[in-house]
C-alpha cells in the first residue's frame, strides 16, 4: 500500500487540475440547451476512466442523458465493487449570488468553488483517481471494479432503473460504493447507513370557473386560496405531528443503540439554528433534532401559488390555487401508500364548494444498511486509516433513490462514503468542496479496495 499512498500524495496537484477540467463542463441535466454539454461530460468521464487504466469503458445512450460504464476485472477470485456517481449538476440560479462564475472553478481558502464541486463531480472523481493510482503503480487492482456514472440524478434518474434492470449481469457485484453524501463535521470520517425516501405531490384547488370580483362575490363563493391555506393548516397539530390517519403505521422505530450513537455526536441546536439563519429550531415533539431529520418522516409545503401576485392591487377571488408537498419517508414506509393516504386526507377535509386534484409527481424508497455488514465495517476501517480518526455512523434526511434500486435488482448493499459537507452549498450559489476532504477521499477509496479484497 505504501507505493499507492505515495503516488496519491505526489499527484495531489494534478488531481485538482483535472477536477477543474471536469467542473468547467456545464452539465445541467434539466436544461435542454445543455444537452450537448451532457454528452461532452459523459465523454470526459469515459476518457478519464480509460486513461486511469480500466480495461473496458463505454458510453451508453439512453432516452435521456448518457450513462458511462467502466470495468477492470483482472482479480480472479476476488470480490467486485461497483462505484456509482453522477456527472450532472443543478442549475446555477440565482446567478447574481455567485461570487465567482459557476463553471470557472477557483481555488481559495483550501476549497474549490464551482457548480458540481461537491455534488457530485468532486466526490465521484476520487474513486477514478484511486483506481488510477493502483494501475499506474502496480498494473493491477486488489479486487475487481466496475463504474456506473449517470447523468440524470438531479432530475430523478428516469433512465437508470431500466438500465440496471436490463444490465444485471453487466453490473453484478458484491457491494456498491457511493460518495454523494456528507461528513458529519469537517475532518470526521463518516458513513451514512440510512436515507429517507420521498413522496412528492401537487395539489390543485379549483373554485369558480374564472377569477371573480371580490366585492361582488366575496363572502358567497369559496376562495380556493383560503381553502388551500386552511387545508394546509390541518396537516400538523400543535406538536408538529402529521395529522394524516395511518401516516406513522409502518415507521421503523429507532433502536436504543442508534439513539445513543446520535447523542454521542453532540449536535448543538444553537449552532445548527445559527448556520441556517433562524433564531430557534422546531419539529415533532419528543424527538431530538438529529432524530427528526434522520429518522422521522416529515411533510412540508415546497411551494404555493394562486391568484394575483403582481405589483399593486387586484381585488379577486382566484379561480385556482395550488401547492407542492413533499413527504420525507423513513424505512418501512412505502411512497405510493403514503401518497394515497395524503390524497385521501386532503379530499376528506376539502369543503364542497371546491374541487381538489392531487397529482403524484414522483417518489423514492427509504433505505437502511445494517451496521454489521462486512462492506460497512470495511469502509469504516478504510476511512479511519485515511483520516486517522474514528469513523462515525449517521443517517441523512435526503434521498438517493438508486440505492433502493441496487438493493432490489442487484441484491447488494450500498456503502455511502460521504466526503462533502452540508454547508458546502450543494444546490445553492457558491458551491464548493474542501480539497483536504477530496484528497482524503482518494486515500479512503484506495484503502477500501485493499481492505475489501481481503
Amino acid at each position: 500500500m505504501e507505493r499507492i499512498i505515495n503516488h496519491i500524495n505526489e499527484n495531489k496537484d494534478n488531481y485538482v487540475i483535472e477536477l477543474k477540467e471536469f467542473l468547467r463542463i456545464p452539465s445541467i441535466s434539466t436544461n435542454e440547451e445543455n444537452k450537448g454539454d451532457m454528452q461532452k461530460c459523459a465523454d470526459y468521464v469515459e476518457r478519464k476512466m480509460r486513461e486511469a487504466g480500466l480495461s473496458k469503458t463505454k458510453v451508453f445512450q439512453t432516452e435521456g442523458h448518457p450513462i458511462v460504464y467502466g470495468e477492470w476485472l483482472g482479480a480472479k477470485g476476488k470480490p467486485t465493487v461497483l462505484f456509482y456517481g453522477h456527472y450532472d449538476v443543478q442549475p446555477v440560479d440565482p446567478i447574481e449570488l455567485w461570487q465567482t462564475p459557476p463553471f470557472e472553478p477557483v481555488v481559495k481558502d483550501g476549497k474549490i468553488w464551482a457548480r458540481g464541486a461537491t455534488d457530485d463531480k468532486g466526490q465521484l472523481f476520487v474513486h477514478i483517481k484511486s483506481v488510477e493510482a493502483y494501475l499506474k503503480e502496480t498494473g493491477e487492482l486488489p479486487l475487481n471494479v466496475k463504474f456506473l456514472i449517470e447523468g440524470e440524478e438531479e432530475i430523478g434518474s428516469p433512465s437508470l432503473g431500466k438500465f440496471i434492470s436490463t444490465n444485471k449481469n453487466l453490473l453484478k457485484c458484491d457491494t456498491v460504493v457511493i460518495s454523494d453524501t456528507s461528513l458529519f463535521q469537517p475532518g470526521i470520517p463518516t458513513l451514512t447507513y440510512g436515507l429517507r425516501g420521498l413522496s412528492y405531490l401537487e395539489v390543485e384547488v379549483t373554485g369558480p370557473d374564472r377569477d371573480l370580483h371580490s366585492g361582488s362575490y366575496g363572502g358567497a363563493v369559496a376562495n380556493p386560496a383560503n381553502v388551500l391555506i386552511e387545508m394546509i393548516a390541518k396537516l400538523h397539530d400543535k406538536n408538529n405531528k402529521i395529522m394524516i390517519p395511518h401516516f406513522y403505521d409502518d415507521v421503523l422505530k429507532l433502536t436504543n443503540q442508534e439513539r445513543e450513537n446520535f447523542k454521542k455526536l453532540k449536535l448543538s441546536d444553537k449552532a445548527f439554528a445559527k448556520e441556517v439563519g433562524v433564531k430557534e429550531l422546531t419539529g415533532e415533539k419528543g424527538f431530538t433534532t438529529l432524530e427528526r431529520i434522520w429518522a422521522r418522516p416529515t411533510l412540508d409545503v415546497n411551494g404555493i401559488w394562486g391568484g394575483f401576485t403582481g405589483k399593486g392591487a387586484k381585488t379577486i377571488i382566484p379561480s385556482k390555487a395550488s401547492a407542492k408537498f413533499s413527504m420525507r419517508l423513513v424505512p418501512n414506509q412505502e411512497p405510493k401508500k403514503i401518497a394515497k393516504l395524503v390524497c385521501d386526507y386532503l379530499m376528506s377535509i376539502a369543503p364542497k364548494g371546491v374541487k381538489v386534484k392531487v397529482t403524484n409527481l414522483h417518489g423514492g424508497y427509504p433505505v437502511i444498511t445494517p451496521l454489521e455488514h462486512k462492506a460497512t465495517k470495511t469502509a469504516a476501517k478504510a476511512m479511519e486509516k485515511a483520516f486517522k480518526k474514528k469513523t462515525v455512523f449517521i443517517r441523512e434526511g435526503g434521498s438517493i433513490p438508486v440505492i433502493a434500486t441496487f438493493a432490489t435488482i442487484l441484491k447488494v448493499p450500498s456503502v455511502m462514503m460521504g466526503l462533502g459537507l452540508n454547508s458546502e452549498n450543494l444546490h445553492s450559489p457558491n458551491e464548493h468542496f474542501d480539497l483536504k476532504h477530496f484528497h482524503l477521499g482518494i486515500l479512503s477509496s484506495a484503502y477500501f479496495m485493499d481492505e475489501f479484497s481481503k
